[in-house]
Order: structure tokens, then sequence, then C-alpha cells
């Protein structure tokens, strides 16, 4: 869910306005409103650079098409041009999902315009989204989870390394950037549990398996210590050179080892995570433990693997019932 506009307080308005315009008392063209709800974005709500970033290019292609067609400031705004908007990006071939995307940009773009003052009413207030496409997530199954896992061979420090991110992003569901972010005082004794950080800043703790323990272990005492050759870094997983590594590099040790392991998915990082929480809740696992477990700030995320389940116990059932 994307974050609500701040209303219970004035804002100190970015110093990106006009101070004649402002004097004038007229509101910002398309482009200034853009870049101060931006601005806010940033500073009040605490987003993200890669969020503000999609909010950026949303709204670039919204508003821009709509200056192409005579729009100069968002009081002008009516619902119809944005039916007019979503219908030219249709034509385009452009999916729901993305539309929802692009959507929510602009309903937050005059969100904040209204709570400036900018604009009356809202066009968008009482419009409905555009339907998002319910995709289920790609999930392994467990047969093809072990071949992964066991993709890595050899016994070098890239062969460790590679076991034991697998192993993790497996065993606790983490976010790849979870992963690669993991550092050494996030492991408790014995390699028990983990320590993530996830979004908004919260940290979680996950239990670690056996499997997961013996590979972590097998890294740090021996492939890491052996690239850091005394000198020292607080991250778990390191890269070419001794520093952290990527989540690039991450993508690329999943992909690897999905190849090795003759798996024609496109297998990702994400898809050791769905396999996770599918094969928890397959195995009796509670659905609360599991958003726990996954960091989910809404039981609502975590529900899409009930679905998964559903269809798993339907195959059965049609696998196995007489009358399947």
């Amino acid at each position: 869910m994307p974050p609500s506009t701040p209303r219970s307080r004035r804002r100190a308005r970015p110093t990106t306005g006009s101070k004649s315009r402002e004097e004038a008392g007229l509101p910002p063209d398309l482009d200034l409103a853009r870049r101060e709800f931006l601005s806010a974005m940033r500073v009040e709500a605490g987003l993200s650079p890669r969020t503000l970033d999609a909010y950026g290019r949303d709204l670039d292609r919204s508003l821009g098409w709509l200056a192409k067609g005579g729009l100069k400031r968002l009081a002008q705004l009516t619902q119809a041009q944005v039916l007019d908007y979503l219908k030219s990006r249709r034509a385009q071939g452009m999916k729901e999902a993305t539309l929802a995307r692009e959507w929510v940009s602009l309903r937050m773009l005059l969100r904040y315009a209204q709570s400036e003052g900018w604009i009356g009413q809202s066009p968008l207030a009482l419009m409905p989204a555009p339907k998002r496409q319910a995709l289920l997530p790609s999930v392994l199954s467990p047969e093809e989870v072990e071949r992964l896992l066991a993709a890595p061979d050899g016994d070098d420090w890239r062969a460790q390394r590679d076991r034991a991110l697998l192993e993790v992003l497996y065993a606790t569901g983490a976010r790849v950037s979870e992963a690669v972010g993991l550092s050494t005082d996030s492991l408790a004794p014995e390699l028990t549990s983990l320590r993530l950080h996830g979004k908004g800043d919260k940290t979680r703790i996950v239990p670690l398996g056996e499997p997961a323990r013996l590979a972590l272990t097998a890294w740090l005492e021996g492939g890491r210590r052996k690239r850091l050759a005394g000198r020292s870094s607080s991250h778990v997983f390191l890269g070419q050179t001794s520093k952290p590594l990527t989540r690039g590099s991450a993508w690329r040790i999943v992909r690897a080892a999905a190849l090795k392991a003759g798996l024609s998915q496109k297998i990702s990082p994400h898809t050791l995570r769905h396999s996770f929480a599918t094969h928890m809740i397959e195995s009796g696992g509670d659905l609360r433990s599991v958003q726990e477990m996954l960091g989910h700030a809404s039981i609502r995320t975590t529900e899409v693997y009930t679905h998964l389940d559903s269809e798993h116990v339907r195959s059965i059932h049609r696998l196995y019932h007489p009358r399947g």
C-alpha cells in the first residue's frame, strides 16, 4: 500500500517553487507540482530512492500525456481526461497492473495537491482503480528446491558461498536485499536464527534449519575467512573482491544454480521466498506465523499462499480421489 499523504499539519514547502507564483496565489504547473510532491514524499514519508524513482517515472508518463493534450495545472484535470489516458495506454498494450500502478501514483499526487490547496476534490476520488490481475507467484516443488540447493558443487569459496546463500534464502524466506544485507551481528549464537532487516527498517528473527546452519557455518569458517585473509568485514556474503555481495550478483547466483539444476523456469531469489511460504503452509504452518517470518505488514499479502495451497489440494484430489 502506498503511504498516505500527511495532512495533520501544514508542511514546510520545498524550496522548488517560484516566489512570484506563491505571492500571486497561483498553483504550480504540472512539472513543479510533480517535483514538490516527490520532495515531500522523500522528506516527510521517508520513501526510498527506488520508490521515488518509480513514482517519478509513472508521473512523467501520465502528466506528459496530459500536458500534450493541453493540461497546464492539476486543478484543470477531469475524470474524463484520466479515462482517456488509460484508454490510450491500453491501446499501447499496457498491462492492467502497470495501469493500476500509474493510477495510484497520480492519485497520490492529487491527494498531495488537495492537501496543499492547489485543487478542490480530486477527480479520482470517486473513480475505481484499474483492476490488477491476481497473479500467483511462481513456486518450486520440494524436489526442485533440492535440485537447486545441490547445484553449487565443489569446496572452493564460491561454491561454499553460493550454497550458503541459497540455503538461507529458502530456509528463511528472506528477500534478496535482506540476505545480501546480512551482517555478522545478525547471526544468533550457534546460528540457530537470523535477524533480518526488512522494509520500513523493521527487523524480525527467523529460525535456521540444520541444512542452512551447516552450509552457513562452512562458508563463515571456510571460504569467507580465506577471502578476507585477516581483514575485517561485517557482511556475511562477499563478492569477487571481498566487498559485500550485491543484489545483482545474488540474482546471477540463483539463475546459474537453476540452469545447472535443469530448471526451465525463470528462477529468481523471490522464487525461493515464494516456495518457502508455500511449503510452510502446505506442511501445516499457520498463516500468522508465516506472515511474521516473511515480514509482511498485512496478513492479506500472505493470504496469496493459501490460494496456492488450495491449488495443491485440488491437484491431489484430482490425482487420488476415485471421482476426482
